[in-house]
């Protein structure tokens, strides 16, 4: 089973539909690069990264080193 195709199992058993998980697989991959490439470290490094990121979300969990959304504006 290919990477990709494990992602998409994850992310369907995380409770997304075919579709998005088809998507999310690919996004992860993606972001997966951009941070291994920003942060100098390796690809499977910023994958497992994403991916407690993401499990910690689906779980309504904030891990404590995630920057808070910008306040209401008005």
């Amino acid at each position: 089973m290919s990477e990709e195709e494990q992602l998409r199992a994850l992310c369907e058993r995380l409770g997304s539909s075919p579709a998005q998980a088809v998507t999310m697989a690919a996004q992860l991959q993606k972001r997966a690069a951009q941070l291994a490439a920003e942060r100098g470290v390796t690809r499977e490094a910023a994958l497992a990264h994403l991916l407690k990121l993401v499990i910690a979300g689906r779980n309504g969990e904030v891990p404590p080193d995630f920057p808070a959304p910008p306040g209401p504006r008005g």
